[in-house]
């Protein structure tokens, strides 16, 4: 059961614009049983998505295009599809008449080019668009169907879930995709496919992916299954990957990192204030990206200067003169101060050279130093980040609220 996803836009192979679409359209493609082996994006052109389109005919059961279905003369994937199928395409009346009816309830005169959306492709079933004018379309074709939705993510969601999700069902028979996500922290892509490779490539059902994310590895693993059956292959090599890399993993169930954290936070009572300095906010940014986190989160102080640091985290002068702002000193003395400033259990501090300028050789670009803090004791870590400017504060923030797990954990521990 295999589906392709067409999109179409020149605007989208501009840098300026992203298909979002595709991400949405590929999991509920999954959930409804089709595996998604290609996507593709194409400009309005119409020898190229009718290019397109009779090479899918020929190796996908199900085919989805979006985008292209307005007024304009550049929306061309109506003509497009109709002249690939060598069907004709003409004005529906009844789609016409209900095109008409709802510029007027919005107290407009419909203008000539609309009467476009309402050409339909013979042989065609209309899919009714009701956040938007431009209606969709299901077309069974060489043992194939194809389903044009229109571009804008709202309208598109709604037709699918409404009109072509229940339809996808159908064809693939019940067939599903069960999938477990686990997310690991504190080792490199290379360390956990070393450890695990030769546990997961013993299981042929399973296709297993592994990604590397800011900071993060995230473990994706499917198993195609039938109506009622149970993904035993896949259960049996999550549990044995989560015995192989132990407190490595955050998360089983494709959590963030920030709601695992969160999490532990509520659980415990405690609360957290953070000082960041070279992440700039990024790390309580993740914090407060989480709902109900209102229950844990004190406040973050962006100390940049070191006259931030020293009148509201209460970092001494002398320490910063004789050790610098980047140093271990520091990020242990800024954890216990914005700790004590914003009356928090415990305090998490980074503080790094983000670049490209500022490194030495004692200090590099990269170099970044985070602490975390409580009434009892504090724990610094150091590292060498790789990458630009913008990579290196992703990372440090992944760091820091890794560093906070560990912290929580070895806590438990010890009560």
């Amino acid at each position: 059961m295999n589906a392709e996803i067409i999109a179409i836009g020149s605007e989208l192979l501009t840098p300026d614009r992203v298909d979002t679409n595709s991400l949405y359209l590929t999991q509920k493609l999954n959930e409804a049983g089709f595996e998604v082996r290609l996507k593709t994006v194409v400009g309005d052109n119409r020898e190229d998505i009718q290019g397109l389109l009779r090479a899918a005919l020929q190796r996908s059961r199900l085919i989805v295009l979006c985008g292209g279905l307005g007024p304009t003369e550049d929306d061309l994937t109506r003509v497009a599809t109709a002249q690939a199928l060598g069907r004709r395409l003409t004005l529906n009346g009844e789609v016409l008449e209900g095109l008409q009816r709802r510029f007027a309830v919005r107290g407009y005169t419909m203008a000539k080019i609309n009467e476009r959306q309402a050409e339909v492709i013979e042989g065609a079933e209309v899919l009714a668009n009701p956040a938007g004018t431009a209606p969709g379309m299901w077309i069974e074709a060489n043992g194939a169907a194809l389903v044009l939705l229109p571009g804008p993510p709202r309208e598109l969601k709604a037709m699918f879930e409404a009109a072509v999700f229940p339809r996808a069902a159908r064809m693939a028979g019940g067939r599903s995709m069960a999938t477990r996500t686990i997310g690991i922290q504190g080792w490199t892509e290379s360390e956990v496919d070393t450890r695990i490779a030769p546990i997961y490539t013993s299981f042929s059902e399973v296709q297993t992916t592994i990604l590397a994310v800011k900071g993060v590895i995230l473990l994706r693993m499917q198993q195609w299954v039938g109506p009622g059956e149970i993904p035993s292959q896949l259960d049996d090599l999550a549990g044995r990957i989560q015995a192989a890399l132990s407190d490595t993993i955050y998360s089983t169930s494709g959590e963030a990192l920030e709601s695992v954290v969160g999490s532990m936070l509520r659980k415990s009572g405690r609360s957290l204030a953070l000082a960041e300095s070279c992440t700039g906010g990024m790390i309580g940014a993740a914090i407060t990206r989480v709902p109900g986190s209102s229950e844990y989160f004190r406040g973050g102080i962006v100390c940049y200067s070191n006259e931030v640091k020293i009148s509201q985290c209460r970092v001494p002068p002398a320490l910063l003169e004789r050790h610098g702002a980047v140093s271990a000193e520091v990020a242990e003395a800024l954890a216990l101060g914005v700790r004590q400033a914003l009356g928090s259990s415990i305090g998490l501090a980074v503080t790094g050279i983000a670049g490209p300028g500022g490194g030495t050789d004692p200090k590099p670009v990269g170099l970044v130093y985070v602490g975390v803090a409580d009434e009892c004791r504090c724990v610094i870590s150091r590292r060498i980040l790789p990458g630009d400017r913008e990579t290196v504060r992703e990372l440090a923030a992944t760091i820091a609220l890794g560093r906070l797990r560990g912290f929580l954990m070895s806590e438990n521990a010890r009560a």
